[in-house]
């Protein structure tokens, strides 16, 4: 198997911390996307929304979204009592509903307020900068909210650590190019943050970018 990839981006990092969960290593191509690989029609043959990561099988079939790659990796590694997807049906649904809440109200806002706001791709598409800033305030709006679920669970979708933790540890990370830093007034997001970060698979994930 091989993982194209742009080290250090947040999706690459998700599967790259959910490999070093899995105990798995593969080989990794890297992806040049500044300057435009992953727009080519070379690339979107194997990955037709023209993102990475893409991870490409022994047999050539390319499998596209990291979430969807993660779940495949976990299908493949044999681990099924400890899945990070959830081990019981109220597990998977908790860490299911966190997990697209962090997706969807976290992450999403998070790399609109990125790529807006730096303008990095504006050879390539409309940059709106108070569409940036509107973004960047939703991803605050959303933070007490993770606060507050972390005032009585370790985790975001619980006890147990899940894809949720990962997913949110990726965009908080990168948030940091933006000088978005977690506040005083956030503290059990700071303290679980500094958990994340010396997590072993977070610590070997980010040595390889």
């Amino acid at each position: 198997m091989k993982l194209h990839e742009y080290a250090g981006a947040p999706n690459a990092l998700r599967v790259n911390i959910f490999l070093e969960e899995l105990g798995l290593t593969i080989e990794h191509v890297q992806v040049d996307i500044r300057a435009g690989e992953n727009l080519t029609a070379k690339f979107k043959a194997k990955a037709p929304n023209g993102l990475i990561p893409y991870l490409e099988l022994d047999d050539g079939t390319c499998i596209s979204e990291s979430v969807a790659i993660c779940r495949y990796l976990e299908s493949v590694s044999g681990i099924r009592d400890d899945s990070l997807f959830g081990s019981t049906p109220l597990e998977v649904a908790r860490i299911e509903m966190w997990h697209r809440l962090v997706e969807f109200q976290v992450l999403v806002p998070a790399l609109q307020a990125f790529r807006n706001i730096s303008g990095i791709y504006t050879d390539r598409e409309n940059i709106n900068q108070e569409w940036g800033l509107e973004s960047k305030q939703r991803y605050l709006d959303i933070l007490p909210t993770l606060e507050q679920q972390l005032t009585t669970h370790f985790y975001i979708a619980g006890n147990k650590f899940s894809i949720a933790d990962i997913t949110l540890f990726c965009v908080v990370n990168f948030m940091r190019v933006l000088k978005i830093e977690l506040t005083d007034d956030l503290p059990n997001l700071q303290q679980w943050f500094a958990k994340m970060s010396q997590r072993p698979s977070v610590i070997r994930a980010q040595s390889t970018d």
